[in-house]
């Protein structure tokens, strides 16, 4: 899971972004974001990230145009996404101090959308080595999630792995367990979360190595790695441009144990699916 914005993070009843932008002054005008988010996908279900950038910086000159401080919020976060997958630290984070930024200018305390925000600058500073500062905005992010949120909602499960991860960085394996352990448990919840849950079997694999070594380690990690086999292989799952992006993450751990035919497996059902997108 990488805490990306769905356009229902902006409907903040406490604060809609709609009323202000930087001052008290109304937009002239807001971009459609779910047609945005929607194109968006279709770029990055191709797996064109250059095209989903150059839709991206379009329609962030739109919202500044029309001093749509939401709409150019939500932009901002997705290319940090987008530029943490294809390793632009700089742009990156240009993007990450434009999104916090306009998280204070826009009032957004105590929201889901602040705290959204904070995973997603969480994850680009532990994308590029920074896990000792991603830490603390994990822990802010955590704290309105618990707060705002359902225990069954998937963002929160994101936000628990993603942490997770950080804490594995810095050596705090028994935080990370619990917080992988959680992520879990919210994933069972929500429509589709085996792909989320393998994603975390894996990393919890990691986990076990750094810990133990491979050898020690063997049978934990072979036991982590059926469940995550077990959960990418559901039936029931959608093979859309989501599952093959999975598929086209999970790949290479399975070959680092040395399952190489399921590495192979997952590549090639990763390719299937962007040829045909």
């Amino acid at each position: 899971m990488n805490g990306k914005l769905e356009f229902e993070d902006y409907l903040e009843p406490a604060c809609p972004l709609c009323t202000t932008f930087y001052d008290d002054t109304p937009p002239v005008a807001q971009i459609n974001i779910s047609r945005v988010k929607e194109k968006l996908d279709e770029y990055l279900s191709h797996n064109d990230y250059a095209g989903g950038e150059r839709h991206l910086k379009y329609w962030i000159d739109e919202a500044r145009a029309g001093r749509d401080g939401g709409g150019e919020l939500f932009i901002q976060n997705e290319l940090m996404g987008l530029y943490r997958k294809t390793g632009r630290k700089n742009d990156a984070y240009d993007a990450m101090n434009n999104a916090l930024a306009l998280t204070e200018a826009l009032k957004l305390h105590e929201t889901t959308t602040e705290a959204t925000t904070f995973v997603n600058a969480a994850t680009v500073l532990k994308a590029f080595g920074e896990s000792q500062k991603a830490i603390p905005l994990y822990e802010r992010a955590r704290v309105l999630y618990e707060k705002l949120l359902k225990d069954s909602d998937a963002k929160l499960g994101g936000l628990y792995n993603n942490m997770a991860l950080a804490l594995c960085d810095a050596g705090r394996f028994d935080e990370a367990t619990e917080l992988f352990g959680k992520a879990i448990e919210v994933m069972k919840k929500v429509e589709y979360g085996e792909l989320e849950q393998a994603i975390t079997y894996l990393n919890m694999a990691n986990v076990v190595e750094a810990q133990k070594g491979l050898e020690d380690g063997e049978g934990d990690i072979e036991a982590l790695l059926d469940r995550a086999k077990t959960l990418l292989l559901t039936p029931t799952v959608p093979h859309n441009g989501y599952y093959a992006f999975v598929c086209e993450k999970c790949a290479p751990t399975f070959g680092y144990y040395g399952h190489f035919f399921d590495e192979k497996f997952f590549k090639e059902e990763a390719e299937k699916i962007y040829a045909r997108a």
